[in-house]
């Protein structure tokens, strides 16, 4: 349970927003899912944390602590060593100590500024700014909001404006700089985990970009994957998978799902010793008609994809 500290007085506004309900220790390990052990290992060793205490020495921890301990989580699973983050998380300190204060419509005002940047490198086809602005966001949010809330939606809209003459170049600029990208942090991770996990498209139901951001996600420090090319054909993923012998076949799809597609599924299951979980916006949509049966939905959301992947594959989430 938290501990509700008291608002001593109102003459000083930002005293007020600096208050906060405080966790014991237990309470950030059932939250994040980080044990007692390793959360002092980190205010001891690298002073990620720094929790209040009570005079009696136990340790308080306020939900800026806890959102600190997930983006340590996030980092590590990216690849970073324990060591690096303490310098990563101070660059971004200043930004994310607001992130609780500050109303939707000046997140969302943010985040377009940020698109105004890229668009106006890509206009130009350059490359080199068109780096230095990838870089700088990234430094500033995490991978899930670079890519879902930023990069995606200008990609789209880019996509959509094709009429005009030009804007093709523009967009094909922009696919190739973000796969090209992508493709390298996806190589990053590849050497350090086993790929326990193969990706695949449903034929013709997303864009490569959309199936490596999906890759990307869902790979993690705990789980890696192996992204089939997009083309893969269905009826020859039985194949692939007994020869490759993954834990897990995802299978992404932003379209809706057509009537057909549950009674596809569950005859690949059963061809397979490995579980079939369905991803994208086709997961949310085909949620119900997928009820009851031996395929998992992980939904279209970077960080739930994640841990529910992580769920099935240690056999704690149900279909």
């Amino acid at each position: 349970m938290p501990v509700i500290t008291d608002i001593t007085s109102d003459d000083n506004p930002s005293v007020a927003l600096e208050q906060d309900e405080l966790f014991p220790i237990r309470e950030v390990s059932r939250l994040t899912g980080v044990n007692p052990v390793t959360l002092r290992a980190w205010e001891r060793r690298y002073g990620l944390i720094v929790p209040t205490r009570t005079e009696s020495g136990h340790r308080l921890y306020s939900i800026a602590d806890v959102e600190r301990v997930r983006s340590i989580l996030d980092w590590i699973e990216r690849g970073v060593a324990v060591s690096k983050i303490g310098k990563i998380l101070a660059k971004a300190a200043p930004l994310q100590a607001l992130s609780h204060f500050i109303p939707n419509d000046l997140v969302q005002a943010d985040y377009a500024q940020w698109q105004q940047q890229v668009e106006a490198a890509v206009v130009t086809f350059d490359e080199t700014r068109l780096d230095q602005i990838y870089g700088q966001i990234f430094s500033t949010y995490s991978q899930p909001v670079v890519f879902q809330d930023i990069l995606l939606p200008l990609w789209k809209q880019l996509l959509q404006r094709q009429d005009t003459f030009g804007r093709t170049s523009e967009w094909l600029f922009l696919d190739s700089f973000l796969r090209s990208r992508v493709l390298q942090r996806l190589l990053l991770i590849r050497d350090q985990q086993p790929r326990r996990v193969i990706v695949s498209a449903l034929a013709g139901q997303c864009r490569e970009l959309e199936l490596l951001i999906a890759a990307l996600f869902l790979g993690s420090g705990q789980t890696g994957v192996r992204v089939l090319t997009i083309g893969q054909p269905f009826d020859e993923l039985t194949l692939v998978c007994e020869r490759i012998k993954p834990q897990a076949l995802v299978l992404f799809s932003n379209y809706v799902p057509t009537p057909e597609l549950p009674r596809r599924l569950n005859r690949l299951a059963m061809s397979l010793d490995c579980p079939v979980l369905l991803a994208g916006d086709a997961s949310d949509l085909a949620q119900e008609s997928l009820a009851g049966s031996s395929i998992g939905c992980l939904g279209n959301e970077g960080t739930v994809m994640r841990q529910r992947l992580n769920q099935f594959l240690v056999g704690s989430l149900d279909t």
